[in-house]
């Protein structure tokens, strides 16, 4: 039986010229792959007569429950360690937003509180597609127990195409903050 590696003379390599032309070769092909998908085929982030809308915030809405004093005998029959007297709930209420446009509806959600108790902040992220042009936008929150809207903003821009429009919220600024891009 023959040996299969030592079964015949190895073939004869290459040429360095022709090997280095060979490389020239498939990189050109690949910079001319590369070059090519980089512009084509062409995309488009919106169309041209369209604007961006963007909610954007987290919000901490109000406890589902006030605090309340503890009466002595509750505070006996709890450990020494727990004793405190004021007994405040972490559960924070769900919050309702509602951003209208022309007077019609654009984005309704309700968003629970993040966390383990319910005690985290609610989020809110909602990029919307719009015709570019004069619009009135109404902005409503809701973040309390019994679901009444707290906060409310109405106001009217000129947006051009292309324009983004971000849509905050923002307590120690009263409520909505419309900041144009």
């Amino acid at each position: 039986m023959s040996d299969p590696i030592h079964a015949g003379p190895a073939p004869a390599p290459w040429p360095k010229a022709v090997r280095y032309a060979l490389q020239v070769l498939a990189y050109g092909a690949f910079a001319l792959f590369l070059g090519y998908f980089s512009t084509a085929p062409s995309y488009r982030l919106r169309a041209d007569d369209e604007a961006v809308v963007k909610l954007s915030f987290s919000h901490s809405a109000q406890l589902v429950q006030a605090c309340r004093e503890r009466s002595a005998i509750e505070l006996a029959k709890l450990a020494p360690n727990m004793r405190t007297k004021m007994d405040c709930p972490r559960e924070r209420a769900a919050v309702v937003v509602e951003l209208d446009m022309d007077s019609k509806a654009l984005y309704r959600i309700s968003t629970q509180p993040t966390g383990l108790h319910k005690d985290g902040a609610a989020t809110v992220y909602r990029r919307l597609a719009i015709p570019a042009g004069h619009h009135r936008f109404d902005a409503r929150l809701a973040d309390g127990a019994d679901g009444a809207f707290a906060f409310t903003r109405d106001i009217e821009l000129e947006l051009k195409p292309g324009q983004v429009i971000i849509v905050d919220f923002l307590t120690s600024e009263g409520g909505f903050v419309f900041t144009q891009g």
